[in-house]
């Protein structure tokens, strides 16, 4: 007989579900009642019920029936946080806090009641603590599209709450700080200035993510200080004599350039799908993983014997790599990050069109012609060339600067030991 009626009210509650799909709510409800007359504490229909008779402000029935299912299902966070809405409707500040802090404690990340917590301390004239909560739920809620539809206009408000008090932080900031800032006139405090965007909560933090090689206790630099780079400048000078190298390179020599992104047939290729084989995005090397390309450096005389004046990083088999990047209009390098920290790369924009964009990490610059940066190119990256044009740009591997000439060589020894390791057969009896 158990078995008939465990049969019978599984069949009720496949009915019930059905109707809250098709949205006939009373008789989702009735199917409900119909389960429950048969198992008391069933958790889905003390639940659904509960909410039930939200929708239809019995707000006495709904708190009766959600603290029952909130004994029924303890590992639940849904129901006290439906339980917080019957609070929240009879004006009770203090029962609505208890509920959301139990849907909490069960599912800390659970962003609907995260989101409810905020709105609670909004509506009690705690507008700062709201905001902190509401930079919260929006840094672990999906994106606005893959919402419920209720929660949408709820998360645009939100991030609202959460600009305006960032914005009336930076005011009070700017006011509380201008004496130690005068102090400071004609420093460089561009990386305070980063520091505060992310306290502002304009900025995330971005980590190196090398996918071959990680040197610790190297920072995450996203672009570094020309200053610390004085041979930058004659390179930067050095700009119109590698330009018309250039120009004559793009009309006579395409067959030497070939797509940057390369993968072979079955290979995973993530994000690169759209630019794999794609000469929207295609090189033309001077220097190859460490070997000189000699036909193509003939081509450019000038630009190698500048090259010869830079401190390279010299690792044979890897590096350094030296190329012409050309990047075809409105075409777009999607987010990626590079092998080790113990290299970054120099950027010499040789034609730069309004409207060409690279992001490392948390910031934006546009390339301008002759204008170089060196940059840490395991920190997640990626470029937008929005112009009608071509845009080109000479890339160059060197040393990362904080590692000593003992690391440079040790770090040499340990990636050729491990390339020789995997090249060399093992021996069979």
């Amino acid at each position: 007989m158990s078995n008939v009626s465990d049969a019978h009210m599984n069949e009720l509650a496949a009915a019930a579900q059905r109707s809250m799909r098709l949205g006939r709510l009373e008789e989702a409800a009735r199917h409900w009642e119909q389960v429950l007359a048969l198992a008391p504490g069933h958790p889905q229909a003390l639940f659904h019920l509960g909410q039930h008779a939200l929708y239809r402000k019995d707000w006495n029935g709904a708190r009766a029936l959600l603290e029952r299912a909130e004994v029924a299902a303890p590992a639940e966070p849904a129901v006290p946080l439906n339980l917080s809405f019957v609070f929240r409707s009879v004006g009770d500040a203090r029962g609505e806090m208890d509920a959301l802090t139990r849907s909490l404690i069960i599912d800390p990340y659970f962003y609907p009641a995260l989101l409810a917590k905020g709105m609670l301390l909004e509506r009690t004239g705690e507008a700062r603590q709201a905001a902190r909560i509401y930079k919260d739920v929006l840094s672990i809620a999906p994106p606005e599209g893959l919402l419920p539809g209720d929660l949408q206009a709820p998360m645009r408000h939100a991030r609202a709450v959460v600009e305006e008090n960032a914005a009336t932080l930076d005011m009070c900031l700017h006011l509380g700080m201008a004496s130690i800032r005068a102090r400071h006139e004609g420093e460089n405090l561009d990386r305070f200035e980063q520091c505060r965007e992310v306290v502002l909560g304009r900025k995330k933090i971005y980590t190196q993510q090398p996918s071959m090689l990680h040197f610790p206790a190297l920072a995450a630099i996203q672009f570094y200080d020309n200053a610390g780079f004085p041979w930058l400048a004659r390179l930067e000078e050095a700009t119109d004599t590698i330009r018309d190298e250039l120009f004559v390179v793009l009309r006579e020599d395409r067959d030497e350039m070939r797509p940057y992104v390369s993968h072979p047939d079955g290979a995973p290729v993530d994000q690169w799908a759209e630019l794999n084989h794609s000469t929207r995005w295609s090189v033309y090397f001077l220097w190859e993983h460490g070997s000189r390309n000699d036909k193509n450096c003939e081509r450019c005389p000038r630009t190698a014997a500048l090259l010869d004046e830079i401190p390279m990083m010299d690792l044979p088999g890897f590096s350094p790599t030296v190329m012409f990047s050309i990047l075809s209009p409105h075409t777009h390098i999607p987010p990626h990050s590079s092998v080790t920290n113990a290299r970054l790369v120099v950027h010499l924009p040789l034609v730069a069109p309004d409207g060409c964009r690279f992001r490392v990490g948390n910031e934006t610059r546009e390339w301008k012609y002759a204008k170089a940066w060196i940059f840490d190119d395991t920190i997640e990256h990626e470029a937008w060339n929005d112009s009608d044009e071509v845009r080109v740009i000479l890339m160059i591997d060197i040393w990362n600067p904080h590692l000593t000439l003992a690391e440079r060589e040790l770090v040499t020894g340990l990636l050729t030991g491990v390339r020789e390791y995997y090249r060399t057969p093992i021996a069979r009896p």
